[in-house]
């Protein structure tokens, strides 16, 4: 036993337990079998007898020309004395069913006492051989004894089968030991299933913290890497714009308005490098984004600060958020402020918007976010386009960093959603936000 397998082990004690339960289920079978096969021919003894005692005068005069060859045999008493006998004369018995054996044969007697009008007793015994009964019996002892043996059988197979998959967390434990992965000593860890099953559950789940932990590791590298080489494309061209327009000052004296042409030149770069390092910022913070970060807000009262902002900054712009709190939903609220933020920024912005309308709704276990514009849209061929980074419009004024909108479609896959454009009533565009209402267990990243 202490070489077997696990799943050994739990094909036999399945097996010994199945054999247990068989083996007391078929001896309460069997007795019963044998009681109830005794009772049907009790009843036929009933029979015969009921029918003897309708017509005892006439059995009387023909019960000693009938042979029974063993195959029955029926007595008659008058007073005590045989009247009528088959050749096989049954002895006095009490009244009741009894079982006798008469020469070489078990018969199964049922003897009856009633009391005629002239005042004898006539009692009357009918029996029959129990070899027939007993050959049933045995036939269907049989057929439990084997239907048992192969339900034990049965059980056995499901006692390999599903102890195979009972262990299965220990094979792949080993499968992933042997590609190089790092584990404790597992010495003895067959001793038990449940404790097998423990261990190898606490073993993975070590194995899959170090696997995230690297896997947060290289993603934060790519991330940073991904930065440093978006950063660098991004902000090379403005840079080199500054520096040629700060040499020509330097060399040349100019005169008072081309100088400030050029220096308002170079704060409009600088600022636009700023407004591309942020968007920058944004989107390497949102690929790090954990579990953690995740709570409930009331979407509304966030979209009421962002429309009280954006107002704010564009006096001349009317925005309006068109639905009560409070709306809950489960997210990270810096990333659901982003997109409400650069959503209204580049209606107002790009889109030159000067009416925008904002809704929020639940619907089942998404929530749906429209904000409707009066600006001069999108074309339909650029509206997938538009969210990809680095993407200008071809509306779009040429000072933006092409990031606002990439940030809304991260944002909203982290929330496991998606963002598009459609018409709008208003005339202009409507940009929809499909977010999930309670925290996404799997989400994309771009």
């Amino acid at each position: 036993m202490r070489n077997l397998s696990l799943r050994t082990r739990v094909a036999l004690a399945t097996g010994i337990g199945a054999s247990v339960i068989v083996a007391a289920l078929a001896f309460f079978l069997s007795v019963a079998i044998a009681r109830n096969n005794i009772d049907h021919l009790d009843d036929e003894l009933d029979t015969a007898v009921d029918l003897v005692e309708l017509n005892a005068d006439t059995a009387e005069l023909f019960l000693g020309r009938v042979g029974d060859a063993g195959a029955f045999a029926v007595t008659l008493r008058d007073n005590g004395i045989v009247t009528a006998s088959t050749p096989t004369q049954l002895p006095p018995l009490p009244d009741g069913h009894t079982t006798r054996t008469l020469g070489a044969t078990e018969y199964r007697i049922h003897t009856d006492t009633i009391r005629r009008d002239t005042g004898h007793r006539l009692t009357i015994a009918v029996a029959a051989p129990t070899a027939r009964a007993q050959t049933v019996t045995r036939t269907q002892q049989r057929r439990v004894l084997l239907t048992g043996a192969a339900a034990v059988l049965v059980a056995t197979a499901l006692g390999w089968i599903l102890g195979g998959r009972a262990v299965r967390p220990l094979v792949d434990l080993t499968d992933r030991i042997s590609r190089g992965s790092p584990a404790p000593d597992l010495t003895g860890a067959g001793t038990g299933a449940r404790e097998a099953g423990q261990l190898s559950a606490a073993v993975t789940d070590m194995l899959d913290r170090i696997n995230h932990a690297q896997n947060r590791t290289e993603a934060a590298l790519d991330t940073a890497r991904t930065f440093a080489s978006t950063a660098a494309h991004e902000l090379r061209t403005p840079l080199t714009a500054m520096r040629t327009d700060l040499e020509v000052m330097r060399g040349l004296d100019l005169p008072l308005p081309q100088r400030t042409d050029i220096i308002n030149d170079v704060l409009r770069k600088q600022t636009g490098i700023e407004s591309t390092l942020t968007a920058l910022e944004q989107l390497a913070s949102g690929e790090l984004a954990r579990d953690h970060h995740y709570t409930t807000v009331d979407l509304i009262e966030l979209a009421d600060e962002a429309a009280r902002d954006a107002a704010r900054h564009h006096p001349d712009v009317t925005i309006e958020v068109r639905s009560d709190p409070p709306l809950p939903v489960h997210g990270l609220p810096s990333g659901l402020r982003l997109i409400l933020d650069n959503a209204l920024t580049n209606a107002i912005k790009h889109g030159r918007a000067t009416t925008i309308h904002l809704t929020a709704h639940h619907t089942h276990d998404r929530i749906l976010i429209t904000i409707d514009d009066n600006g001069t849209g999108i074309p339909p061929t650029e509206r997938d386009a538009v969210f990809t980074r680095f993407y200008r419009g071809s509306t779009a004024t040429r000072d933006g960093s092409g990031l606002g909108l990439a940030l809304v479609a991260q944002q909203t896959e982290l929330h496991n959603g998606r963002a598009y454009f459609t018409d709008s009533p208003l005339g202009g565009t409507r940009l929809t936000i499909d977010i999930a209402a309670t925290r996404p267990h799997h989400r994309h990243r771009q």
